[in-house]
């Protein structure tokens, strides 16, 4: 999309990316206090002269237990290590997931399990690690939490100015879903919410089925540009700081 091509958002485009917006905004509240702790928790080992280990990751569990108790949306919390940050191990998820009854769980897999093993490539984490922004990945089958299908919000951990990880927080689709239907579909047009990839995570469009990828416009160059713009047949709004666009069809 072309800055030349910048059109300012109707009020219902705008009352739609505000309220995708705000639904959001209380995950990545949850990404950010987890941030924070991962932080913090890695300054405190650095300070003492040593690499962090699987056993200092303990110290975040009552944040991230508190988090899937407080918030509505989030299904599963935590802290994701990048590979060779840990001393003990290759590569780590310090993950907590709701179980439906009000209870949590850690997820526990085999390291050798290959999913496990090379989680780099997922958008949840590949975003962050190479934006240094915050990202929505997904949705996507996740089969290595819940197979639920999923979306993920997600944000860098950095130690001494070096990418360490991910904090992230999943959210199921259906309760994403139950929280911005209704929102699109008080649009005139048809509409979808995309990621930066162009994976539409909400549609009442019949042509962009949710999961399949938009293809065409730039949607990471709308999202920097931070302003509602036209191309190709259709309008884009990002989501008031959010990484999403709304794309709403011009015919």
């Amino acid at each position: 999309m072309s800055l030349a091509t910048a059109t300012p958002a109707t009020a219902p485009e705008q009352s739609v990316a505000a309220g995708v917006r705000s639904a959001l905004e209380s995950v990545f509240d949850a990404v950010a206090a987890t941030r924070a702790d991962t932080t913090a928790l890695l300054a405190k080992v650095a300070a003492q002269g040593r690499r962090p280990a699987t056993v200092d990751l303990a110290a975040l569990r009552p944040g991230l237990h508190l988090r899937l108790a407080r918030h509505e949306l989030v299904s599963g919390v935590g802290f994701v290590a990048a590979p060779g940050l840990l001393g003990d191990v290759p590569a780590w998820l310090e993950w907590w997931q709701e179980t439906g009854d009000g209870g949590v769980r850690p997820l526990l897999l085999d390291p050798e399990h290959s999913a496990y093993a090379d989680y780099t490539h997922w958008d949840w984490f590949a975003l962050p690690r190479d934006t240094g922004e915050r990202a929505v990945a997904g949705p996507y089958v996740d089969y290595l939490c819940s197979d639920e299908y999923s979306l993920t919000l997600s944000a860098p951990v950095e130690m001494d100015g070096r990418f360490a990880g991910v904090a992230a927080a999943d959210v199921y689709l259906r309760h994403f879903e139950a929280a911005v239907m209704p929102m699109l579909h008080q649009l005139p047009r048809p509409a979808r919410l995309v990621n930066a990839r162009g994976r539409v995570a909400a549609s009442t469009d019949p042509r962009h089925l949710v999961g399949s990828l938009s293809k065409g416009p730039d949607f990471a160059e709308a999202l920097a540009a931070g302003r509602a713009g036209f191309a190709q047949g259709a309008r884009l709004v990002p989501c008031d700081g959010v990484p999403l666009v709304l794309v709403v069809a011009e015919r």
